[in-house]
């Protein structure tokens, strides 16, 4: 008797051995096509790729996992860097997201995760609000979803941009109290205490509000939040853990403070400018951009005046911003950043992008940049033997045009992860039950 099916009985079987042949493997590395390739998945992993017409890569297989991919593409899953699973659909605009409880919120996830999975993203960075509680739910296979990497609460002063009380209320709480998708702290010992409570929380890295933002109700983009102090201690914090800071930042100002400071990553960088560009080139932090969010937001109505004010501002000029870092080095991720009922919008983010910037680097920003962000080089991010055999099965070339990518019922056949085929729109692809 297997007593961890009796303990565990939603424990997942092991994955099965599948042999893609005559794929067309998508190369982000040199931005090439690998034609005429074998391709066994074994154990969840990418155990052997052949473009020599070898039959050994078929021993052992049974013909009916053995799938014919002649005239389609075997790209590697998608990562999308900035994202926020616990703001789901459900509401109209931003006010209505406050009345949400935690317990609502939860029992809509899953709806959330499972269309991310099926617009082909196989792994997503959530940047605030994600519990351990899902990501572990996601690894076991209780919920189908990407895999997830959770920053826990994102870390915010009093009045920074996490902290969504209105400007009327004169209610002052306890350090470390919730707000949102924010724990608010204040002080280098509140900091201390708290990052190091997200990391005993199960977070895999650390997100601060560095600076003013759009969706907050009391502050402006141009204010620079926390202190010197209180951004060392939580570097500090997370270095010691091995893990690293990544800041909401918009302005020159706040981006410089973090980087200066040891942060590593920059979520949205709208408003950049070139010497602020080419610090973040030699300090090698990253750059997170999503501009699909300011874009949906305008669209649908989605915030108070006085945030869609600051939103128009942001819009207009995070295009140049993200071409201008990567035009001098700056390594940029692929993000989106979408609240409640912008969800469905998350593979936009290619159609915005590919006005300023070439299929490839596009392409490189949502799996070979992301897996180097999430510390997951050896292992995400592309169609390499020894890495996670999360694939997508794709009938166009995105190399030519990545805007298919926003098209994914029509262009995304099969999305693999961890070995499982989790999506299929093919009769030739079986998914797995």
């Amino acid at each position: 008797m297997d007593l961890s099916r009796i303990i565990k009985p939603w424990k997942l079987d092991p994955p099965k051995t599948l042999v893609f042949v005559n794929a067309t493997i998508i190369d982000p590395v040199e931005g090439q096509l690998i034609p005429n390739a074998n391709v066994r998945i074994s154990g969840g992993k990418i155990a052997q790729i052949d473009t020599t017409g070898s039959e050994t890569v078929k021993t052992g297989v049974d013909s009916s996992d053995i799938i014919d991919l002649s005239g389609k593409y075997l790209c590697p899953g998608l990562i999308d860097c900035h994202v926020h699973i616990a703001v789901t659909p459900g509401e109209t605009d931003l006010r209505a997201y406050q009345d949400m409880t935690e317990r609502i919120s939860l029992l809509r996830q899953p709806h959330v995760l499972k269309t991310m999975l099926e617009r082909g993203f196989t792994s997503v960075r959530d940047c605030g609000g994600a519990s351990l509680a899902m990501k572990e739910a996601i690894e076991e296979g209780v919920v189908p979803g990407p895999r997830l990497f959770i920053a826990g609460f994102a870390l915010s002063q009093t009045s920074g941009h996490g902290h969504m009380q209105n400007r009327h209320s004169d209610e002052i709480c306890c350090g470390g109290s919730i707000s949102g998708i924010s724990r608010i702290v204040d002080g280098p010992a509140e900091c201390y205490k708290f990052a190091r409570n997200e990391l005993r929380q199960g977070a895999d890295f650390i997100k601060i509000m560095g600076g003013g933002g759009v969706a907050s109700p009391t502050d402006r983009i141009e204010h620079v939040q926390f202190s010197e102090e209180e951004i060392k201690a939580i570097v500090t914090v997370a270095q010691n853990a091995g893990t690293y800071v990544t800041s909401h930042s918009y302005t020159p100002r706040a981006i410089q403070q973090a980087i200066k400071l040891g942060v590593r990553g920059i979520e949205h960088g709208n408003l950049i400018d070139l010497e602020t560009a080419h610090l973040m080139a030699e300090k090698k932090a990253f750059l997170t951009p999503t501009l699909i969010a300011h874009v949906m937001s305008k669209q649908m109505n989605f915030l108070p005046a006085e945030s869609a004010a600051k939103n128009d501002e942001v819009l207009e000029k995070g295009l140049r911003a993200m071409k201008m870092a990567v035009d001098v080095g700056v390594t940029v991720c692929f993000g989106t950043d979408l609240l409640g009922p912008m969800h469905f919008a998350q593979s936009k983010e290619f159609s915005v992008r590919s006005k300023v910037l070439t299929p490839i680097q596009i392409l490189r920003s949502a799996t070979i940049n992301a897996a180097r962000l999430l510390m997951q080089e050896d292992r995400l991010g592309q169609v390499q033997e020894g890495f996670a055999a999360d694939l997508l099965i794709l009938n166009a070339n995105p190399l030519e045009d990545i805007t298919i990518l926003d098209r994914s019922e029509q262009s995304i056949l099969g999305v693999v992860k961890d070995g499982r085929v989790m999506t299929s729109r093919w009769e030739k692809l079986r998914a797995d039950a």
